[in-house]
């Protein structure tokens, strides 16, 4: 049971064509002191109408709507009144998943299976999801919003052989609540020839990995692939942790290479920010740079400090761009932050650290 205090419960708007969905959604958060729902919508021209009638702190959404998809709805609604927006989804979806965070949606869920063990799984993980609302700033959502080219085709995976050129030095990123725009738009402002290799851990389901990084691939100049174990790592190459594992970069015959384990059952992170940083401070040291974006928690903290006490550089995501200012907070609180930037400001930070190398060569 959320804690709720002299706070106001979180006010939620469900819209879901399916009135057995709204039924369902709405059962689920009943059950919680902390939410009320004020208000539901069948399609997207009823959710606008009902948005802007009873003001929810956050929506709850289906995408495929008639009348008005959610799309074109979430479309409207963050250029009028900017809100949360939790999308409800279906494994299948994956692709109309990143694209509404795309469109300015907070974060997702899959759609209630109709056991009581999958009804339970999903209403803990829509309450949690909810009630960051309360820690949200929706100026930072409105600035992180981005339209990305519909058009936009993915390039073809790219297969690195040993005879590619090692990277000179490593960037570990870690991501949460927020993570995949923060994430894009990072990578997004990098030039491709810089002679590093990037390592992102963003807090995600396991079957939603891949195509966070198919999409990535389709959207950036630098090759984006969901990490394998036992791949050799290379200059201008992005690797997204796989759901369910913890990534980690290690040595094996002179080659940078990743190392990938299965999480325990229980594990508090996953993929593990520190246990990433922790990697890359133990084989890299002062040749890594490490970046703490948003999200709720204090998953990296520990892993800057490491990295920090092995020579290397680190930055954090700075309040003023930051969804949720959770992590960036908790790692700056270590005292192992170098420094602090907007989120549209740290592509030349990583700039700086890659030109580095090109100069000592």
């Amino acid at each position: 049971m959320i804690k709720n205090g002299k706070d106001a419960p979180v006010r939620v708007m469900v819209v879901d064509d399916s009135r057995s969905n709204r039924e369902t959604i709405k059962t689920l958060l009943s059950e919680e002191r902390g939410v009320v729902v004020v208000a539901e919508a069948a399609d997207g021209e009823e959710a606008l109408k009902e948005a802007n009638r009873h003001l929810p702190d956050v929506i709850t959404l289906d995408l495929q709507m008639p009348k008005m998809d959610g799309f074109t709805f979430l479309r409207i609604l963050m250029g009028h009144r900017p809100t949360p927006v939790i999308v409800v989804s279906s494994y299948s979806d994956q692709h109309s998943v990143f694209r509404a965070l795309e469109f300015g949606a907070l974060d997702f869920v899959a759609k209630p299976s109709r056991s009581a063990a999958g009804l339970e799984i999903i209403r803990q993980e829509l309450l949690a999801k909810l009630m960051l609302v309360r820690r949200l700033q929706v100026s930072a959502l409105t600035e992180r919003r981005q339209v990305v080219p519909a058009g936009t085709e993915p390039k073809p995976q790219i297969e690195y052989s040993i005879d590619d050129n090692q990277p000179a030095g490593l960037v570990v990123i870690g991501a949460s609540t927020g993570g995949p725009s923060a994430v894009h738009t990072l990578l997004a402002g990098l030039p491709p020839d810089l002679p590093l290799s990037y390592l992102v851990a963003q807090h995600m389901p396991e079957q939603f990995t891949g195509t966070f990084a198919e999409r990535l691939n389709g959207q950036i100049a630098m090759s984006v692939v969901e990490a394998v174990d036992g791949l050799r790592l290379a200059a201008g190459q992005v690797v997204i942790a796989k759901g369910g594992h913890h990534l980690q970069v290690q040595r094996a015959e002179g080659y940078l290479c990743v190392d990938l384990t299965s999480a325990a059952e229980g594990s508090r992170h996953v993929p593990s920010i520190d246990t990433l940083f922790f990697s890359a401070a133990k084989v890299m040291g002062k040749a890594c740079l490490g970046i703490i974006l948003t999200g709720m928690g204090d998953d990296g903290a520990q892993g800057v400090r490491s990295l920090k006490k092995a020579g290397g550089s680190t930055l954090a995501e700075s309040k003023e761009t930051a969804i949720i200012y959770g992590m960036p907070y908790e790692a700056k609180a270590t005292g192992a932050v170098d420094k602090s930037c907007r989120l549209t400001d740290l592509a030349s930070e990583v700039a700086k650290f890659g030109q580095a190398f090109l100069r000592a060569e």
